[in-house]
């Protein structure tokens, strides 16, 4: 009896150090906040945040990044050591026009450079995003993951396209 209780409890153990390893180094939830990221994704979803593609980040994926704890959710535009720049609404890497069919609104003007393991991130609402135009560059470091997929609400389950 006592034998079989122990193994009970071993078996739940074991089901809660896998559930905490798989949310530590794998995947996770998390919540979209704010409308930088409209009209793609819009405030209150929630997605699944993919910690271990951090070392293959694209240009365009939806990347979530740490920025003094807050964790935000933006799309990679620029890679390391490429210049980027912004003129008359029209992105440039390395001086060569890029179609950007994600981004709108109205921006200013800009230009920045990526550094080694640095990224350029902006938000689909170029009108009303906090990202590389104001803290710049993003560290490798500072990106958690990447994330495509959204599981909340239930209408909109799926990869973001």
């Amino acid at each position: 009896m006592i034998k079989l209780k122990l193994k009970e409890i071993i078996s739940y153990i074991i089901i809660i150090v896998v559930v905490i390893l798989i949310r530590t180094f794998i995947v996770t939830p998390i919540r979209v906040n704010g409308d930088s990221m409209n009209d793609t994704l819009k405030d209150g979803y929630l997605m699944i945040l993919k910690k271990y593609e951090k070392s293959s980040i694209e240009r365009f994926d939806i990347v979530v990044i740490n920025l003094d704890g807050d964790k935000l959710i933006k799309r990679v535009v620029g890679l390391p050591e490429e210049d980027i720049s912004y003129k008359d609404e029209k992105l440039y890497i390395n001086d060569k026009l890029l179609e950007n069919e994600y981004g709108y609104g109205t921006t200013s003007d800009f230009k920045d450079y990526c550094g080694k393991d640095e990224y350029f991130v902006l938000g689909d609402n170029r009108g009303n995003s906090k990202d590389s135009r104001i803290f710049g560059c993003v560290n490798k470091k500072d990106i958690m993951g990447t994330t495509n997929l959204i599981f909340f609400p239930f209408d909109k389950i799926g990869k973001v396209s």
